[in-house]
């Protein structure tokens, strides 16, 4: 009696507690949905579930260790916008997909850059730093296209990396390109999240940044790297929208990204103080966001009402961390007072 206990006690803390509640709620939601449609569960809508996860799910992962150390970047969805339009105007002009996807990754970083800049030497909040290059960068995005108008790209190589499949046979219609990159990414930073000293350094400087500092972690360098590699991914994922609708977009497929990615990696156990979150949590509540938008779609439900919905998922998910934080606090208080005594 005791192994089967033991057995489920090490899966569940494997796990999470966390990740076994999004696990639920997503089964929940999937039996709702497929209770209501018969067109769920079919090849073809599994891959465009899978298809959307990507770009909200790039992000998600630079989000992710952007919360952790205590951070947020508001404008995410503005630089995968300049990169959108940047990629798109590389491809046309020199036909090579991979300076086009290179472009990308390097406007993403010099953008995050500057925000680790403005964070770092003026002693902004990310919170308002990021909102104001939220604005900027979106006026960028507008300038760099000519006329301010999407920037067409007809490459079909190129666009391999947006709508392209992998392993296609018979009826089964394949994987998405853009999920393998998005499934090699996420596993690459859940590696380093979970196993360096880069890692590591995240968590600590997110949990205590007093503590890191003291323990010879360069907190400036850290946060410039960390915003770096964040602005890189959402070059990359404005990489993807521009191959997916075959247009550099300014705004159109990436407004609104901040929001879903903010969200997902609230969803997957973040909490706003920092110190704490994990890549598998933030890809599960991607997945949990691309399924309600599928459902509602496939239900015809009003595209507002998605947007209503993830709102209330972000309070949510907001409100659950900051009750856990205070939940471990009182713990933590009363067994300090306990040992006091």
């Amino acid at each position: 009696m005791n192994k089967p206990d033991g057995f489920l006690k090490r899966i569940m803390q494997a796990i999470g507690a966390e990740n076994l509640s999004l696990i639920i709620a997503l089964l929940a939601m999937v039996a709702l949905i497929a209770s209501q449609t018969e067109f769920f569960f079919s090849a073809r809508n599994l891959f465009n579930i899978a298809q959307n996860m990507a770009v909200v799910g790039l992000i998600a992962v630079g989000m992710t260790l952007v919360i952790v150390s205590a951070g947020l970047d508001i404008s995410v969805g503005s630089i995968a916008g300049c990169a959108s339009v940047m990629t798109a105007l590389v491809v046309v002009s020199t036909g090579s997909v991979l300076a086009g996807i290179g472009i990308s990754l390097l406007v993403g970083l010099a953008l995050g850059l500057v925000n680790a800049g403005i964070i770092s030497f003026l002693r902004v909040n990310p919170v308002v730093a990021t909102l104001a290059t939220f604005s900027a960068f979106r006026g960028i995005a507008f300038l760099i296209a000519p006329g301010g108008r999407p920037v067409g790209v007809l490459d079909p190589t190129f666009a391999q990396l947006g709508s392209g499949r992998l392993f296609q046979m018979g009826e089964f219609p394949g994987v998405p390109v853009a999920f393998v990159i998005l499934l090699v990414v996420a596993l690459g930073a859940h590696f380093v999240m979970s196993t360096t000293v880069f890692g590591r350094s995240i968590y600590s400087m997110g949990g205590n940044p007093v503590a890191a500092r003291l323990a010879g972690i360069n907190l400036t360098r850290m946060r410039f790297a960390i915003y770096a590699i964040s602005g890189a991914l959402s070059g990359l994922a404005g990489a993807i929208v521009t191959a997916r609708t075959s247009s550099g977009q300014p705004a159109s497929g990436t407004q609104g990204l901040e929001l879903e990615a903010i969200t997902a990696v609230f969803l997957g156990g973040a909490l706003l103080a920092g110190g704490k979150g994990t890549i598998v949590g933030s890809m599960l509540a991607v997945l949990l966001l691309a399924t309600l938008s599928n459902g509602m779609n496939l239900l015809g439900i009003p595209t507002f009402y998605q947007l209503v919905a993830k709102g209330l998922l972000l309070v949510l998910a907001v409100a659950i961390g900051q009750w856990r934080m205070a939940h471990a606090e009182r713990v933590q208080a009363r067994l300090t007072s306990t040992g006091a005594t």
